[in-house]
């Protein structure tokens, strides 16, 4: 087995042919202005597909979420997350260094928020406990394994919530949408807020977007600025992100197919991780190992390379650019793995 079976992230995916000549041909303007047509029209799009008055494009998912919470608490109040959130753990203390809050951590293992914790940690401010004034939700949960959540369980999720606001991490939100068979708008309904990636299994390069009311995204423009996100001439980019979401959804499906493959093959040799591969419903294979990094260098060694999430979680994720070959030859690799 000679070839690089880049199994780490979906952000590894390359833009496609289809791509490439959009942003060669596409029309651009000053979008520091609001001048930029082809923004403007994957603005609008991703507006209308998440159900939302208005989108902004933004150039990361993790500024998405920062400007979701900058306008959305004050400094000092408490946000309410699952401990494993990518907000939480994985953009760098970000939340606190921008907005000045503090989270308010719930169990989010299985990948879904539990209403009642959800409803006893909104009420402790009754009894002189933080101010929460958001609660972040992930769709998909990426640490859970990729777990989509369903409009019935937002549903249930905002109902604890009450009045407090809802920021909905949707970077992985078609990959929800495509394995629960609801659309983007059903999955963000009941949330204030919602980003998504174009840049993970949707294939293009860079940006993220995100989207609210007229006036959360007027005001969200202005943090864009203070952060730094505003761009010139991005069409370029929006270009692409115009393909992603106009031709790249329906094809998650085919990922979806990849990683239960990859999970069958972990739950097969890795019984000490007590995985259960029916659990493996879109792209991401996430599993316990007490030597998850240790594994996950020496498969990278035979060729195929995941991530350890830490030193006790593995993860592989398929995307557009893992053939189907490769997935023959990662789970071989995985079937037949023997410890060094």
């Amino acid at each position: 087995m000679t070839d690089f079976i880049d199994l780490r992230s979906d952000t590894v995916t390359q833009p496609t042919t289809q791509m490439r000549q959009a942003i060669f041909s596409a029309v651009v303007g000053d979008d520091g202005w609001g001048e930029d047509p082809t923004v403007t029209e994957l603005e609008t799009l991703y507006a209308r597909l998440v159900g939302k008055d208005a989108a902004l494009f933004v150039p990361s998912g993790v500024m998405a979420n920062q400007i979701a919470i900058r306008i959305l608490t004050r400094p000092g109040d408490q946000v309410l997350a699952g401990t494993h959130q990518h907000v939480v753990g994985f953009e760098m203390g970000a939340s606190a260094r921008n907005a000045a809050i503090q989270f308010g951590f719930l169990n989010d293992d299985s990948g879904v928020l539990d209403a009642e914790e959800i409803a006893r940690a909104i009420d402790a401010q009754r009894d002189h406990h933080l101010n929460v004034s958001l609660l972040c939700v992930e769709n998909t949960h990426m640490f859970a394994g990729g777990v989509p959540l369903t409009s019935a369980q937002m549903s249930t999720i905002a109902d604890a919530a009450g009045s407090v606001a809802i920021h909905l991490d949707g970077a992985r939100l078609f990959n929800a949408a495509v394995a629960t068979g609801e659309s983007p708008a059903a999955l963000s309904q009941r949330a204030s807020t919602v980003m998504s990636a174009l840049s993970k299994g949707l294939c293009a390069p860079v940006g993220s977007l995100l989207a609210g009311s007229t006036q959360f995204i007027e005001e969200a423009r202005f943090e864009r600025k203070r952060l730094g996100g505003a761009m010139r001439q991005a069409g370029f980019l929006a270009a692409a992100g115009l393909v992603a979401l106009t031709n790249m959804v329906e094809r998650l499906s085919i990922d979806h197919v990849k990683a239960r493959r990859l999970a069958e093959a972990v739950q097969n040799r890795f019984s000490e991780s007590n995985f259960d591969a029916a659990h493996c419903l879109t792209n991401i294979v996430a599993f316990n190992h007490p030597r998850s990094r240790e594994l996950m260098e020496q498969l990278a060694s035979r060729g195929v390379h995941g991530a350890a999430l830490s030193a006790s979680r593995a993860r592989f994720v398929t995307h557009a650019d893992v053939s189907e070959a490769q997935i023959d030859q990662a789970c071989d690799a995985i079937s037949e793995f023997t410890w060094n």
